[in-house]
């Protein structure tokens, strides 16, 4: 696929995820602009969103979305929400999985609950940047299955960016496959052979709380 660029197959793990991001920084400048928005992906993806922006004098913020999983397998994203409120939903999936529209209105607003109560200590330091027209980058600490990233994408598409583009430090093929046909461009390092889970190519590997997160948007806001 013309539009994913693999840095390398290598399954030497990061130190951490502040190593992760300087280096997906330095390998992805042939395919992001210098006056990108990068989105990470709470929480773990703020670390990573905030090295590569920082390297690459970029825009920085969070991407609040949450997908809505199928009655049958939450895992499963037949759609998302996106911070204000706007949906998507996969209609091909939803005749598929004969889906109802009063069980996709619940999702919608169990889903809007929860976003809704990490977006007022988020936003209450760093407000949200118009992605209209943009360059979007949406980063994360990693991807498995990519649900969580499809349901990003999805609630990022309905403020029309000029184009998204993938940043990651470690996917599955068949996950990279699989979002290409979602974005313009994917940047990912390591492409490992062998893939269980994201952790095992982070040698420190740390549950990224809330206030550390409060804090990398308080550094935005000061230095903006």
């Amino acid at each position: 696929m013309s539009n994913l660029h693999i840095v390398s197959r290598a399954s030497t793990p990061f130190s951490n995820r502040i190593e992760a991001g300087k280096l997906l920084a330095e390998n992805i400048k042939g395919i992001v602009s210098f006056k990108s928005v990068i989105l990470g992906i709470p929480r773990g993806g703020i670390i990573i969103a905030n090295e590569v922006a920082r390297a690459l004098c970029a825009e920085f913020d969070v991407v609040l979305s949450r997908k809505i999983g199928a009655p049958s397998n939450p895992e499963f994203a037949i759609g998302a929400v996106s911070e204000n409120g706007d949906i998507f939903i996969n209609e091909g999936v939803l005749r598929q999985e004969n889906i109802s529209k009063n069980y996709i209105e619940r999702e919608k607003l169990c889903q809007m609950r929860v976003m809704q109560l990490r977006a007022e200590s988020y936003r209450q330091i760093k407000r949200k940047v118009i992605l209209t027209g943009k360059t979007v980058v949406i980063s994360d600490d990693g991807v498995a299955t990519g649900a969580t990233m499809q349901a990003a994408i999805w609630a990022i598409r309905q403020e029309k960016p000029g184009r998204i583009v993938l940043a990651l430090p470690v996917a599955p093929y068949d996950t990279l496959k699989k979002l290409a046909e979602e974005v313009d461009e994917i940047g990912c390092l390591p492409l490992p052979d062998l893939f269980s889970a994201v952790g095992q190519f982070y040698i420190d590997f740390p549950q990224v709380e809330d206030n550390e997160v409060l804090a990398v948007l308080s550094r935005k806001r000061r230095a903006e």
